[in-house]
């Protein structure tokens, strides 16, 4: 810390104010470059996390999209969904099928006997006891520990067996406390039954036998081991609600197919919009620039669009549909991103509306070549992430570096204050000498005149 002082009573100079002066002509190089530094890298270290963050939403569309069903171009509906809901997989086809529920898949419980409260103990036996529980086909065994009561016996079963599709819950009336064992399995063969040499095996009771789903599609008699129906109409999941009547629906719709397709020109839009503010360049009336984005000229931002640009226009195949442009989706070439041509798209549609599906998904779609060109930019210590980090030590770095320019300058503020104050008490040891001399000569001259 500088040495404090009442600047000047020798000299009459502001030391302070000189001090001060020097410091910061020392310091103020070292301080505008880490001010300059630490601007810069701050503004881009925002700037990488706002392109991360959109291309991560980018791929997350895409992933969304990338589904055979997305560019079908056919919808699904059920007549009724309080008693069956439709969903469009892979390999759908138009199609009406009038179903009927007349019974819902349940699954197996089963019931310990009763007793007195949960506090009762269910193994006095004065050892440990092994519950065996059999899920149709599966046993598994739990070990009830000598003592337990019938709460603690629950709680070791559910640690055990939950991730097994087994639950047990305690059910208490005015009769007492039971155990009621559930399986997530449903369909025939899934019972639960307990055995083992456990007291708790005894007496047991059927709570719910499992049953299959039946039901009937245009009178064709079927059963589902599930209440969710996959494969009775090829890439049609089925799901059965209750007991009635629907008529389910799977038709042709080019607005579905057109509806997956603006998504996606929005989804890259998007994206393309973000990394366009992040590394524009801003010019006046004359055209000439006058400010830039905190990544304008970025190596790793050329590289990310030229790749997804090239992507975009690549051509798949030889014949019939082999680009977007194709489809009425085109490229401003000033900003980079897509226009959507209704007129184009309503004819295009009808010449190429059955390989639109195989532009966008599948193995070798664009979605696909979208999300492989990006990966290295968004996955975990990726190019991006990369970036941020050094970015991060960066400013870690500045940092220390502003802390030892302080400790410096202070140090030298203190030296500087301690030379000054030196000075200026010599000037004042100097000046009374001077008086003095001055006292004594004038008092030699004053009695010399006297005489």
């Amino acid at each position: 810390m500088a040495s404090s002082t009442i600047n000047g009573l020798g000299s009459g100079l502001d030391i302070s104010g000189i001090v001060k002066a020097l410091a910061s002509a020392e310091k103020a190089p070292k301080q505008t470059q880490i001010n300059n530094q630490t601007t810069t890298a701050t503004t881009s270290l925002s700037a990488i996390g706002s392109v991360k963050s959109a291309l991560e939403t980018f791929r997350a569309a895409v992933a969304k999209l990338n589904t055979a069903s997305s560019f079908s171009g056919l919808a699904s509906s059920s007549s009724d969904e309080a008693i069956a809901k439709i969903k469009l997989g892979d390999g759908a086809s138009s199609g009406n099928y009038a179903l009927e529920v007349t019974q819902l898949a349940t699954a197996s419980k089963i019931s310990t006997q009763i007793y007195e409260k949960t506090s009762t103990i269910v193994n006095d036996s004065g050892e440990s006891q092994t519950l065996t529980i059999n899920q149709g086909n599966a046993t598994h065994s739990v070990n009830i520990a000598a003592g337990a009561t019938l709460q603690q016996a629950r709680d070791t079963i559910n640690d055990q067996l939950q991730s097994k599709g087994i639950t047990a819950n305690i059910v208490t009336d005015a009769s007492g406390s039971r155990l009621i064992f559930s399986s997530t399995k449903m369909g025939e063969g899934t019972e639960l039954t307990l055995g083992g040499d456990a007291s708790m095996a005894q007496g047991v009771s059927t709570v719910a036998t499992p049953q299959n789903a039946k039901y009937t599609l245009d009178g064709l008699a079927l059963e589902s081991a599930s209440n969710t129906v996959t494969g009775a109409i090829s890439g049609v999941d089925i799901t059965l609600v209750k007991e009635g009547k629907s008529n389910l629906a799977v038709t042709s719709n080019s607005d579905t197919l057109k509806t997956s397709v603006k998504s996606f020109v929005t989804a890259y839009n998007a994206l393309m919009t973000t990394i366009n503010t992040q590394t524009k360049v801003t010019t006046g009336a004359d055209g000439a620039a006058t400010g830039s984005a905190a990544l304008t000229g970025d190596a790793t931002m050329r590289s990310l669009v030229n790749s997804v640009r090239n992507e975009i226009s690549h051509s798949v195949g030889a014949t019939g549909l082999r680009t977007l442009s194709q489809l009425g989706i085109n490229t401003v070439q000033k900003t980079g991103l897509l226009e959507f041509n209704d007129t184009k798209w309503d004819a295009a549609v009808k010449t190429y509306g059955a390989d639109i599906n195989n532009l966008f998904t599948g193995k070798d779609g664009l979605l696909t070549r979208m999300t492989n060109v990006t990966e290295e930019y968004t996955k975990a210590g990726g190019i991006l992430a990369s970036r941020q980090t050094s970015l991060t030590n960066q400013l870690k770095e500045l940092e220390e570096s502003q802390q030892a320019l302080d400790r410096r300058i202070d140090s030298l503020t203190d030296t500087l204050t301690k030379k000054y104050n030196a000075m200026d008490t010599m000037v004042a040891q100097l000046k009374a000498t001077s008086d003095s001399v001055m006292t004594t000569l004038n008092a030699l001259n004053k009695a010399k005149s006297d005489s």
